[in-house]
């Protein structure tokens, strides 16, 4: 419903929204909508079950609710959506937390607003009894990977935390064919694929997928999927995203009482999707959509594992700096925040 045609019913929407908001403590917020703007979002992948969020606040009508005309763009291939962003084609991309950086030290005026999944998705992955169960098993195996950098050094880091020579293991670049190297025997192991996709996939699929989440095994913890915005856009943009990120936070409280509000709009969007492999994705990822502490507001950005996650990068050589962190995120605009007193719009320096 993307406008509702009785009082009543947005009387209730709204009700439900306010509701949702406060339960995770957070202050309250003004809820009268502007003019209806146009805004654009850059998907970071095809629409799948780590976007319910966003098209179940579609679907209820909450961007419409906020004054927000929702355009959501699926990119071209993995490296657009930042792209697009510092061209100035979207209002915000959804990235990841280490490509932020990494752009962020090429000098790209990137700044994260709000985490969409907060924490790692990223798994070391094997399929059947004979596969990798425990980081030890690593050496002499072969382990594919999408030929990302820091999939490199999440590798070295589990060997080393294993007491694994990391030089034993065979590194084989299998690009975005993670689950078909896995399951042709090609590697042994793979590392990139999601826990909660992938992961999910292979388990209905009857393949007893070995699974060891990356942040448990050496790798420091992160937010996998985060909204970026141009930082010097946000001076004037700021409102917008404010009300996008509120709308997404009261759609994604609707994944908890009902996944079927995410599932049913993302079918629509993206007709190659199977109902029943998302839903359990999205039920898998629920833990990760919120923060752990209910007191922060939904997207919360934890200043201290992003220093951590900055720190480790500097130390892989990944980035060439040390990040600035008062520039490259901020939660002024998650909902509830930034509301009282006069806070720096963060910039690109």
């Amino acid at each position: 419903m993307t406008r509702a045609p009785r009082r009543a019913a947005a009387l209730l929407l709204a009700a439900l929204a306010t509701a949702a908001l406060a339960a995770c403590g957070e202050r309250t917020e003004p809820t009268a909508a502007p003019k209806t703007q146009p805004f654009t979002l850059v998907l970071d992948f095809f629409p799948n079950a780590d976007h319910a969020g966003i098209y179940a606040a579609q679907a209820a009508g909450l961007f419409r609710r906020q004054g927000l005309d929702v355009r959501i763009v699926t990119p071209s291939d993995p490296a657009a959506p930042l792209k697009l962003l510092q061209a100035g084609r979207a209002d915000l991309a959804i990235s990841y937390e280490p490509e932020v950086f990494l752009a962020r030290d090429k000098g790209a005026d990137v700044v994260a607003v709000g985490a969409l999944v907060q924490g790692p998705l990223t798994a070391l992955m094997s399929v059947g009894p004979r596969g990798v169960r425990r980081p030890e098993q690593l050496a002499g195996k072969r382990v594919g990977t999408a030929g990302i950098p820091y999939q490199s050094a999440y590798l070295r880091a589990i060997a080393e935390r294993a007491g694994v020579d990391s030089s034993s293991i065979e590194e084989v670049n299998v690009g975005f064919n993670l689950v078909p190297a896995m399951l042709s025997r090609k590697v042994d192991a793979t590392l990139g694929a999601f826990w909660n996709y992938e992961g999910t996939q292979l388990r209905r699929a009857g393949k007893d997928p070995n699974i060891i989440r990356v942040e448990r095994a050496g790798v420091p913890t992160y937010d996998e999927l985060v909204f970026a915005a141009r930082g010097r856009a946000l001076a004037e943009g700021g409102p917008k995203v404010r009300r996008f990120l509120r709308a997404v936070a009261a759609g994604t409280a609707l994944l908890r009482k009902d996944p079927a509000a995410g599932v049913d709009p993302l079918l629509k969007a993206n007709k190659d999707l199977d109902r029943g492999l998302q839903t359990a994705v999205v039920r898998a990822t629920l833990p990760v959509f919120f923060p752990e502490d209910r007191t922060r507001p939904w997207g919360f950005m934890d200043d201290a594992e992003w220093q951590a996650y900055a720190g480790w990068m500097l130390e892989q050589r990944l980035v060439s700096r040390p990040p600035d962190l008062s520039a490259a995120l901020t939660n002024e605009f998650l909902p509830g925040e930034g509301l009282e007193g006069v806070k720096q719009t963060p910039g690109s320096s």
